[in-house]
């Protein structure tokens, strides 16, 4: 027995190291679909190994850190973002993150707070970003897996507003998925559990927070707007929006006409009761955020003060109301 554990042990040794050799070859040699992956600054050997395992770029961190270990690249892989492919092996991996090989050649692109999807279009499009075909096809036919979409018909309002970096040759559904994924991130949690208390659905609560973001200018006066509306609301008193009757119109008037206000629209809250039936623009945290937490006010109205520096009068009552409208002419 004694003599046969020798030649054993050997097959055994010499069996691993083949199949350990084979565990550094290519997740996939046919795929050559690049992926961007990021190694984030101070990402140990381990670390690095997870993030690639769970790309599916390598078959085992185990055999990446030995790979690592052998090729004397422990503490020398720099951090940054990278294209990999599953068609690269484990050794070719770990020398591209050794070469510092970071893919750099990105773009960047700002969306102010309150702007509506015609607008996010126009902007991507005149800065040679998007198809505009492509984007609006995506819009209306993308699929996006994302919770708060669930019974949304329109991705108005939850295209979030902020400044992205992408990378160079992003298609257009992976621009609109970057941007709803920050609305995903901001959309915490806690704001989800204040929302069912306040028993409002999302696109209830998005409509409202977009009226908000194009009623309210000054940070201050976010949440005594939505108070307001909130107000109004509960005495099923009509909503009364400049904005809603802006979204029909297409356009940002500075005073609307009697005959603006009267077309007929499920957006113009001059003529329905309550909420539009979908959000006019796309409203930033601060507006989510009032929408969900209004102050505690008996505010029923508000008109913009005449000193230009956007602030509003808030009044309890008519009377009060057609006051200050006079004085602010």
């Amino acid at each position: 027995m004694k003599k046969l554990l020798l030649p054993i042990l050997i097959i055994m040794l010499t069996f691993t190291g083949c199949n350990m050799d084979g565990m550094r070859e290519p997740v996939d040699p046919e795929n050559t679909e690049e992926i961007l992956v990021t190694i984030p600054s101070g990402a140990t050997t381990t670390s690095i190994g997870e993030i690639l395992l769970d790309y599916n770029l390598i078959q085992s961190k185990t055999v990446f850190k030995m790979a690592s270990k052998e090729l004397e690249a422990d503490g020398k892989m720099k951090a940054g973002d990278y294209l990999l492919s599953q068609s690269m092996s484990t050794d070719d991996i770990i020398a591209k993150l050794v070469d510092g090989d970071v893919e750099i050649n990105t773009f960047t692109f700002t969306i102010p707070e309150g702007f509506e999807i015609r607008q996010i279009v126009d902007r991507l499009e005149s800065e040679g970003l998007i198809d505009r075909e492509s984007f609006e096809n995506e819009l209306a036919n993308g699929t996006f897996n994302y919770d708060f979409l669930e019974g949304v018909t329109s991705l108005e309002g939850y295209l979030f507003p902020d400044t992205y970096e992408m990378r160079v040759g992003a298609t257009e559904h992976q621009i609109i998925d970057r941007m709803l994924q920050r609305f995903d991130e901001v959309f915490t949690d806690a704001y989800e559990a204040r929302r069912q208390e306040l028993e409002m659905s999302m696109n209830d609560l998005i409509t409202l927070a977009s009226i908000i973001e194009r009623e309210a200018q000054a940070k201050e006066e976010f949440p005594i707007v939505s108070s307001v509306f909130h107000n109004r609301i509960d005495q099923n008193m009509l909503l009364q929006s400049c904005a809603t009757v802006q979204y029909i119109l297409g356009e940002r008037k500075e005073r609307l006409t009697y005959d603006d206000i009267a077309i007929e629209s499920p957006f113009n809250t001059y003529l329905n009761a309550g909420l539009p039936p979908a959000p006019i623009a796309s409203p930033g945290k601060l507006a989510i955020e009032s929408a969900l937490y209004p102050e505690e006010t008996d505010y029923l109205y508000f008109v913009v003060k005449k000193d230009g520096n956007g602030t509003h009068v808030f009044s309890r009552t008519l009377e009060e109301h057609n006051k200050a409208k006079e004085e602010n002419r």
